[in-house]
This record gives structure tokens, C-alpha cells and sequence, in this order.
């Protein structure tokens, strides 16, 4: 029955976030219980704070600008109907930092580094190196995913606040060319509408959003089967997963901050 169907689907989802946490609880203890391999784990996570994350600037920089340009010129349209025009520093600068910023950014990491993540491990998977390293004694949790968890858990933040300056920055743009401002009234307006929990809001929600796309990326990278053409399906369903994910994050998130202080 249709009924039975939908039970079991919601299981195996149960059953998939269940698995996500365990890799995640996995990872904290090795980070904190092996003191002797700690130093070999923080090398392996700045040069993966590297790849996922000063390698994403050019390409997220580029999008998040022209994001900004895009809010200011939407938010624009409909402000000089109403004669509110001075209300689109604030339009742009709060879109972008409760939102699009870290989200934004969390999407360019999924591309980036969430295929990466599925695509290393599962091609490890298939070539048999993850049955090598549990031979010489290394658990592959602690030697691969726990170093990704600590480089995403600090990058993260930093490419939502980049992210934010960029959009703010594109947002300028056009207020300065269309909108009636100077450069340094937009930044005044811009300041006076943000307050400390927007940014705050953004970087928790970037830091679990990078929680998440590391763990669902290894976790398809381990689950991989035999072949190389596993490894493909392995990361496709990594980005779409991650994708998924990201949005219910995003949206649960909003909920909370939406209850506990209500509509501004």
C-alpha cells in the first residue's frame, strides 16, 4: 500500500541522516581523542581549508557581486514606485547576509567540494586504498573526514562574511550609478540597517551548512560500489543531496530565528 510506501521512504531517510551523524560523531572523537595524530590531522585540514575555501573566492566573489547587483536593481524597481529609494542599502545588505551570502556560498562549496569529497573517497573505495589504510592501522575516518569536518567548520563563516561584502559591494554598484548615492552614504545605510545577529545568523547557518555537505559528501564517497562508474553516481548524488539538504537547513534555521525574535 501507498501508505506502507511512504513509511518505509521516510525510514531510509531517517536512516540517512542517522548515518550522517554517526560519520560527524566519528570525526569530533577522533579529533578529540587522538591527541598523537592531531598535528598530522590539522596539516591535512589546512591544506583542504585551501582547496574548499581560498580556492572558491574568484568564482563565489563573481557570483555574490552580481547577486548584489541583481537585489539592488529588482529592489530598486518597486522602491521608486513607492518613493522609498533610500530603503535600498538596507534591502540588499539584509537579503544578502541572513540569506543569499551564506547560501550562496554553501551552493559554490557543494560544486566545489561536496563532488570532490564523494568523488576522492569513492575512488578510494573502488581502487581498495581505504582496505590499505585500515591494513597499515590508520581508521579512514580520522585519516580523511575528520580533517574536511575542522577545514569546512572554519572556512565556512569566512566565505558567508566574504560572500556578504561582495553582494554589498555589487549592491553599491548600482546605487551609486542609479540610485542617488555616494559610496559613502550606501556604506552608512548600509550599516544602520544591519545589526550584530544578522551576521551572526549567516555564520551559524554556513557553519552547519558546511557540516552537512562534508558529511553527506563522504559518506556517498564510502558508500560507493565497484566500478568507476559508481564513483559518477556517487557524486552526482552527493551535489543533490547536499543541495537538499542545504534547503531544509536553511529553511529550519529561518523558522527558529523567525520564533525567536519575530518579524523585525
Amino acid at each position: 500500500m501507498w501508505v506502507a510506501a511512504i513509511g518505509e521512504a521516510a525510514e531510509r531517510q531517517v536512516d540517512y541522516v542517522g548515518d550522517l551523524a554517526l560519520l560527524f560523531g566519528r570525526s569530533a572523537r577522533a579529533l578529540v581523542l587522538s591527541p598523537l595524530k592531531r598535528r598530522r590531522m590539522f596539516d591535512r585540514a589546512t591544506h583542504q581549508a585551501m582547496a574548499a575555501g581560498v580556492g572558491a573566492l574568484p568564482i563565489m566573489s563573481l557570483i555574490t557581486f552580481f547577486v548584489g547587483v541583481i537585489i539592488a536593481l529588482q529592489g530598486a524597481y518597486e522602491l521608486q514606485r513607492l518613493g522609498a529609494m533610500q530603503l535600498m542599502a538596507s534591502v540588499v545588505a539584509i537579503s544578502i547576509t541572513r540569506e543569499l551570502g551564506p547560501l550562496i556560498a554553501a551552493i559554490v562549496v557543494i560544486g566545489r567540494s561536496g563532488s570532490s569529497f564523494a568523488a576522492e573517497i569513492g575512488t578510494m573505495r573502488v581502487t581498495e586504498e581505504l582496505d590499505a589504510l585500515e591494513t597499515m592501522a590508520l581508521d579512514p575516518v580520522a585519516f580523511l573526514v575528520a580533517p574536511k569536518f575542522l577545514a569546512m567548520a572554519v572556512m565556512m563563516p569566512c566565505l558567508a562574511i566574504w560572500a556578504d561584502l561582495m553582494g554589498i559591494l555589487g549592491g553599491s554598484l548600482f546605487g551609486v550609478i542609479g540610485g542617488g548615492f555616494t559610496f559613502g552614504s550606501y556604506m552608512n545605510a548600509t550599516f544602520e540597517a544591519l545589526l550584530f545577529r544578522d551576521l551572526t545568523s549567516g555564520c551559524i547557518k554556513s557553519v552547519v551548512f558546511g557540516m552537512a555537505i562534508t558529511a553527506v559528501g563522504c559518506y556517498e564517497g564510502f558508500s560507493t560500489g565497484a566500478g568507476a562508474e559508481e564513483v559518477g553516481r556517487s557524486t552526482t548524488r552527493a551535489v543533490v543531496i547536499s543541495l537538499l539538504l542545504l534547503v531544509l537547513i536553511d529553511l529550519l534555521f529561518t523558522i527558529l530565528f523567525y520564533a525567536a525574535r519575530g518579524v523585525r
